[in-house]
């Protein structure tokens, strides 16, 4: 198979899963001794590990499933009341608009789209769109560091500096920046910042973050309220009941082999790898690129010529097609109009897999 979709769920090395079931067999061999006793030194000794591999505080760092959950606790910990405004983007995740929802639902808050340039070419564009939304009601900024269906890059540190200066508290949704984007977590400017360590960062699935600034964490609760309800960050969000952290503790296998490849050379060849394979795929086509290179990571968007006003079931149509008939995994967006493919590049692909993409997107069926 051609996979092209490191972006959705990340790949586990083999390493990685053998000290995952290291983990799971310790606590096998005695789960209420390790739960009790072993646990809480464990998590926050992994807790540490990625922090100090993210730059931050370990104080300031706790686990959490996946970003979406890390996003969930802080809209739910929230106290916002009608006319209060929450402002995120256009490009916003899909289960973050859901979350955002919710929140707005059963406070009476309203939600603010900022509609983003798309195709981007500037950073600058970007900020301006989105400051132009900010208002004296605006309560929460929340926005993406890397946009999931469109692959933007975004100023995230000026874009917190805007919202500050209306007021606002910050949310980053960070889901794929670890392991792609070379970032401090303290010189983002945000309060809360979230993210995923299962996708370019290796790690097992349901290894995700949730960062606090040492000021936004007090009314914080992670989504299930425990043991540890009042007792400060760490207490609640280490303990929500009975799971399996191995996951969590493997993080140091994962940012061992992360770092066994070159902690700027596995950025550098993804970053290289996405631009080549934009620029193919879109001269294959004769078609647009979703993003600049300045806007870029290691995520690239193609748009489909001939399919606009074509929504997302088309697109998952055409996503069964390339793997049927292909054997090639990526995803088909439906955004602005047009679907769009978006491509991922990671260590174990080659400019071959993207040549065989472009190939069988000319060839696609009417």
């Amino acid at each position: 198979m051609t996979y092209l979709n490191h972006g959705g769920y990340g790949a586990t090395p083999h390493v990685v899963l053998a000290e995952q079931d290291r983990w799971r067999f310790r606590l096998e061999a005695e789960p209420t001794r390790f739960m009790q006793r072993e646990l809480p030194e464990a998590l926050r000794a992994a807790a540490a590990t990625l922090a100090g591999f993210l730059g931050a505080e370990p104080a300031d760092l706790a686990f959490v499933q996946n970003a979406t959950d890390g996003v969930n606790a802080v809209l739910r910990s929230l106290d916002l009341s009608p006319g209060d405004e929450m402002l995120t983007t256009t490009h916003v995740y899909p289960a973050v608009r859901n979350a955002m929802r919710f929140v707005a639902a059963r406070t009476g808050a309203r939600i603010v789209e900022a509609p983003l340039p798309y195709p981007l070419a500037d950073p600058d564009a970007a900020l301006r769109a989105f400051a132009d939304h900010l208002t004296g009601r605006t309560r929460l900024a929340l926005f993406d560091f890397v946009t999931s269906p469109t692959a933007l890059l975004l100023p995230v540190a000026a874009m917190a500096r805007a919202a500050h200066g209306v007021g606002a508290k910050v949310l980053l949704d960070a889901a794929h920046a670890p392991g792609m984007v070379d970032f401090r977590l303290d010189a983002l400017g945000a309060d809360w910042i979230t993210g995923n360590a299962h996708k370019w960062l290796f790690a097992p699935k349901g290894t995700a973050f949730l960062w606090a600034e040492r000021g936004a964490q007090k009314g914080l609760h992670p989504t299930v309220i425990s043991h540890g309800f009042e007792q400060g960050f760490r207490a609640e969000f280490d303990w929500v009941g009975t799971r399996d952290p191995s996951g969590w503790l493997a993080i140091d296998a994962a940012i061992g082999f992360y770092r066994a490849q070159g902690d700027g050379a596995i950025r550098a060849y993804n970053r290289a790898l996405a631009d080549q394979a934009a620029a193919l795929i879109a001269g294959v086509l004769d078609s647009d690129q979703g993003q600049s290179a300045a806007c870029r990571g290691a995520l690239a968007t193609v748009r489909l010529p001939g399919t606009r006003g074509q929504d997302r079931a088309a697109g998952l149509g055409l996503n069964d097609w390339l793997w049927r008939e292909h054997r090639i995994e990526v995803p088909i967006i439906a955004f602005a109009d047009w679907l769009w493919v978006r491509v991922s590049a990671q260590i174990y692909n080659e400019i071959g897999d993207y040549q065989r993409l472009a190939a069988a997107l000319r060839s696609r069926p009417a």
